[in-house]
């Protein structure tokens, strides 16, 4: 059986935790705290992005932390107003600058803004990144079926050195209300593995029936139980919180196992239930925010 400290090897040839701890919409005040906390958790992957104006603080923990670096897989990502070749290799710089951090374990486009043209302008900067030693993996996130295969084509006519850089991680949110087959499918087909965040749908499905149902069946909570489906889809979930119980808690998944019945009530085939408003980048088209397929 997995545990925390398991790791999942990338098209890239590293290694990255089978969970992370996510810090979206944690202020900078708290972020280093609850960090330094997940990190004496167990937890060995943490989240972030520039977008979330936290990553000073996500670097102060892990600098601080006792555990060493080189156990500590950090993801973060390039905000929407810095797509482009040359606003993303800037934006990668000022990351490093603000994580205090020699190198980016996992860089991520953030979401598929802009046009084709500042999206794969973009991926080239960070593949750029990876060959000068400042990244080790790369990858998106909310990108649909479509923004994939648009890459995957830009990164046939790019020099070998850039084209040899995969597609390693794309990140979306993942629950059994949300569960993607389409791009589960592509992924599983390309060799890219999936991040999932909201795993534990921000606590609106704490009262569901069939949830508790499992969650008393396994003497575990019902948010234990969505990080484990998660796990067992083969995906590496991002849970997040401030409560340092909760912290802890969402980390104490490997000590049970959903069984074929668990996983068959959690199918809600068709279900399309985002965590936050209607914000689902996967579903623009090739022109960014409000496009159409």
């Amino acid at each position: 059986m997995i545990s925390a400290s398991s790791t999942r090897k990338l098209a890239s040839g590293h290694s990255m935790p089978v969970i992370g701890y996510g810090t979206y919409e944690t202020t900078p005040e708290i972020t280093s705290s609850v960090v330094s906390q997940a990190l004496a958790s167990g937890y060995n992957l943490i989240d972030t992005a520039a977008f979330y104006a936290n990553e000073r603080s996500c670097g102060h923990a892990i600098t601080h932390s006792t555990t060493p670096r080189s156990q500590i897989f950090l993801t973060t990502k390039l905000a929407p107003n810095k797509m482009g070749r040359d606003a993303a290799a800037a934006a990668i710089n000022a990351s490093l600058h603000e994580l205090g951090l020699e190198y980016i374990d996992l860089y991520l486009i953030h979401a598929p803004f802009g046009n084709p043209e500042t999206r794969n302008g973009s991926w080239e900067a960070l593949a750029q990144a990876v060959v000068e030693g400042k990244v080790r993996s790369i990858g998106v996130s909310n990108y649909g079926v479509r923004h994939l295969e648009e890459l995957e084509r830009f990164r046939e006519t790019l020099p070998e050195k850039l084209r040899s850089v995969p597609i390693s991680v794309a990140q979306y949110e993942l629950h059994p209300w949300m569960g993607r087959g389409e791009i589960v499918k592509y992924a599983a087909e390309h060799n890219i593995v999936l991040q999932a965040f909201g795993p534990v749908v921000v606590g609106k499905k704490a009262e569901d029936s069939t949830l508790k149902a499992i969650a008393a069946k396994h003497g575990k909570t019902w948010a234990q139980v969505l990080v484990r489906w998660s796990l067992q889809k083969g995906f590496t979930p991002l849970p997040k919180s401030v409560t340092e119980e909760r912290i802890r808690e969402n980390v104490d998944v490997f000590d049970f196992e959903l069984d074929g019945e668990d996983l068959e009530r959690l199918e809600f085939p068709g279900a399309y239930e985002l965590n936050r408003g209607h914000w689902d980048p996967v579903s623009w088209g090739f022109e960014g925010p409000g496009s159409k397929p």
